[in-house]
């Protein structure tokens, strides 16, 4: 392609694809058939041959306000234009201050205070290096073993993989960190096929984290980190009470618990974050994607107050000037937050989890309107979340549902496969319509795939 951004004329040809490197992709086929868009408006894209695609992903998670949103691109574009950067060691600018001060009032308790970074996985190792760091500035310092989830997704960082779950994303990178082990996940068909909403079946699995405790001892445990509803992995919705019971023997124990909520926070289950849905307090909380609705990389890492003051305590206690020795060149960038905080008047000014809420029972109709539909297994949604499970075809696991993700956007829609396991979460923005929409594309692909 040649130097002009977003070229919509421009020849996609292998030759001129090749040297980038795509994430998370099987480069060879999308370089062979390319699937390009070139701009966004509202709840769509526009592919480079100028289709109309509907957003059934909110991009990847993250554009809960849909695309194009005039005052988050103004509040970019004036910040830009007068303050392009500046430094966060010792040296600051109002805008992250701010912030943290909106994200503070979103939430319920002691979350007193926030951790800017710049995406979810440096959330996920900043939150999980909070954590360690926690215990031995409070003299724990035996406690460093780490806790996650079969199937748990919390980005690529070396962190993030270690206490995450999902073989592929593990197998490539020698052995990880020491000291991690995980509870073993909640999906099963045999019990939970086709239910609705939170599943009834599946609490008892949050005692194996006793059975954890009793492997190596509490005092060597510093937290326990799971995502409230477990996306990337295919949408595995939590067992009634699962959540509760975690807390409990969190707190019996002594060891944190940390909600990944990367992709449930900022309204996805019609709550700015699934703490308040679940009633359930985590003592830390990692966020992203829709903190800035995609428009600009940004990361946060919310603590409970005890968890700030002990770092303060140990500061005075010891002398040092700097209570965590971490972060990032681009933590509370000026720019990421001008966009952060254009986000969050949109989601209150249009009175977006609202919306979601108020949408959240037509969804979970228009999702399990596809019982019955060829290939079908499972259907699970919560809030505007659904996954819809493929039966795997004998030998090649996968392959369906990369199919139905191709023929889903040559049909106009734009889905997200685990997988043979089909993920929609569009942005909050979306209507019933839009909503008719998706599910009659996606039921007309199935039946005609193989």
């Amino acid at each position: 392609m040649d130097g002009t951004a977003l070229n919509v004329n421009a020849d996609a040809t292998p030759n001129n694809l090749e040297p980038y490197w795509m994430p998370f992709t099987w480069n060879r086929q999308f370089k062979k058939d390319p699937m390009l868009v070139t701009s966004a408006k509202g709840m769509h894209y526009t592919s480079a041959d100028g289709r109309e695609i509907l957003d059934g992903t909110a991009g990847l998670w993250c554009c809960n306000a849909g695309h194009g949103r005039e005052k988050i691109v103004e509040a970019v574009q004036q910040v830009v234009s007068h303050l392009d950067y500046a430094p966060s060691f010792q040296v600051s600018h109002p805008l992250p201050f701010e912030l943290a001060s909106r994200i503070r009032s979103m939430l319920p308790g002691d979350y007193e205070h926030v951790f800017f970074c710049n995406s979810g996985s440096e959330a996920v190792d900043s939150a999980l290096k909070i954590a360690l760091a926690y215990h031995r500035v409070r003299g724990d310092a035996a406690r460093t073993r780490l806790i996650g989830r079969e199937r748990g997704y919390h980005g690529t960082g070396f962190g993030g993989i270690s206490v995450g779950g999902i073989v592929k994303n593990r197998m490539f990178f020698g052995p990880l960190m020491n000291g991690v082990d995980h509870l073993p996940h909640t999906h099963n068909l045999e019990h939970n096929a086709f239910t609705r909403g939170q599943p009834q079946w599946g609490a008892h699995l949050a005692d194996e984290l006793e059975r954890i405790v009793q492997l190596h001892d509490a005092s060597t445990i510093a937290a326990v980190i799971v995502e409230p509803v477990a996306g990337s992995t295919g949408v595995l919705i939590p067992p009634q009470d699962y959540l509760k019971r975690l807390r409990e023997i969190c707190d019996r124990h002594g060891i944190l618990l940390i909600f990944d909520e990367v992709i449930t926070g900022f309204g996805r289950l019609g709550k700015p974050f699934a703490t308040e849905y679940f009633g359930v307090k985590p003592d830390i909380i990692t966020c992203a994607k829709g903190l800035t609705n995609g428009v600009i990389p940004m990361g946060g890492v919310i603590c409970r107050k005890g968890i700030y003051d002990a770092f303060m305590d140990w500061a005075d206690e010891s002398g040092n000037t700097i209570e965590l020795f971490h972060g990032y060149t681009y933590s509370g960038h000026p720019v990421a937050a001008a966009a952060g905080l254009a986000t969050l008047d949109v989601y209150n000014e249009e009175g977006l989890f609202e919306r979601a809420n108020e949408l959240a029972p037509y969804w979970e109709e228009a999702v399990h309107s596809l019982k019955g539909t060829r290939h079908v297994i499972d259907l699970r949604n919560l809030g505007l979340i659904s996954g819809i499970e493929l039966e795997p075809r004998p030998g090649a696991p996968g392959a369906r549902g990369y199919e139905a993700f191709k023929r889903c956007f040559e049909k106009g829609l734009l889905i997200r496969v685990t997988g043979d396991i089909i993920a929609l979460s569009p942005p909050l923005i979306v209507d019933k319509p839009q909503i008719d929409q998706m599910y009659t594309t996606l039921r007309e692909v199935l039946e005609n795939l193989d």
